[in-house]
Order: C-alpha cells, then structure tokens, then sequence
C-alpha cells in the first residue's frame, strides 16, 4: 500500500519528477526518527545513507585541533542529508551531523539511489536539479562571506530563514555566520535600535 504522506515528501525531492518516479523511490525509502542530541552521521562515518528531512532540524559540525565544535550548516525540513565525504570523495566523514530537534526523516542509500537512476534515466534531470542547487547554495554563502560584512549576513540569514532563528542556539548561529555569540548579540541590539529609531 502506497504511503501518501511518503508520496507527498519525497514528490518535494525535485522538479518534475513524476508520481510513477516518485513511487521507485518510495519503495526504496524508510522511515526514521532521531532524538534530540542524536548524532546522525559522526566523523569517520562511512554510511551512505540519504535523508530526506520531513521535520526537525539538524546541524553539521567539526571539531578544530582546540576541540572546539564548529557549527557551519544548518539542515531543515524538506532539505537533504548526507555523508558528502563518501559519496563524493569515497573517504570517512570529516564531520558530525546531530539533531537539534527531535527530528524525522526518509532515507535510502546512495547505491540503490544510483541504482534507480540507471534504470530510469528521467531521474537523471532529478539528480542534476539537486547538484546544481547544492552547487548554488555553496556560492551564495561564499558570497555572503566575500561581499557582505557581519550584520548583513544576518539580515540575510533572517530574511532567508525567517524561522530558524528561534529554533538555533545562539552559538550556532554565530558559528555559521562566521562571528561570535557577543558580536551577534551587538549586532541584534543595532538592528532593534534602528528599527526603534525609524532609520
């Protein structure tokens, strides 16, 4: 029997991809649940697993040679997790991915992703939809770090993740923004100041 709420999720995947594409991928897909503080993928990892967050909210981060945890990604609903080590450079992970929510996901490993692929080469425009928009992602928070100072990277931030703010811990998101927890909280109090002012 067919999961319509499956069905509804993994259609998000992409565009044009059809309910019969969508159906091969449901077969392969599972369910799974993971806790807050739940480590998804840890370094030296090498799954190849897939997911596909339905809810919740996930952090990528690495340990410097201080043993500080670097935040640098945040990964929300209807975006898509994976060990890139190892499905791009065939090597362990070099970094964690932990829940900050409760978080639900579909997954499917990369291999029978592949696999699908080869036999439906419609999916293939799929795959090229994705790589290209990781692709883009990556360019634009390297341009934010280029062309912007810190509190325009924040206002832009906000602007394209209007929700995640109150759901992050504040030293992760300075962490992905490439500042401190006291810069942020500076740079919050300038932006209610002009607001206030009008300005």
């Amino acid at each position: 029997m067919v999961d319509i709420d499956k069905l509804r999720q993994i259609y998000k995947f992409g565009k044009e991809l059809s309910i019969e594409d969508a159906g091969i991928l449901i077969k392969s897909a599972k369910s799974k649940s993971f806790k807050k503080k739940e480590v998804i993928i840890e370094e030296g990892a090498l799954k190849k697993d897939v997911y596909f967050i339905r809810s919740g909210l996930v952090r990528a981060y690495c340990i410097n040679d201080k043993g500080d945890e670097i935040t640098f990604g945040l990964i929300a609903e209807n975006q898509i997790l994976t060990n890139i080590d190892i499905i791009l450079f065939d090597q362990p992970s070099r970094f964690y991915y932990e829940c900050i929510e409760d978080t639900k996901t579909f997954s499917i490993d990369f291999d029978k992703v592949q696999n699908i692929i080869e036999r439906n080469p419609k999916l293939e425009r799929n795959r090229k939809f994705f790589a290209r928009n990781a692709m883009k992602k990556m360019l634009q928070r390297l341009e934010t770090f280029v062309l912007m100072n810190a509190e325009e990277r924040y206002e832009d931030f906000i602007k394209n993740n209007p929700t995640l703010s109150n759901r992050v811990p504040d030293k992760y998101l300075a962490n992905v923004l490439g500042i401190t927890p006291v810069s942020l909280s500076r740079i919050r109090a300038r932006i209610v100041k002009r607001k206030k002012s009008g300005r």
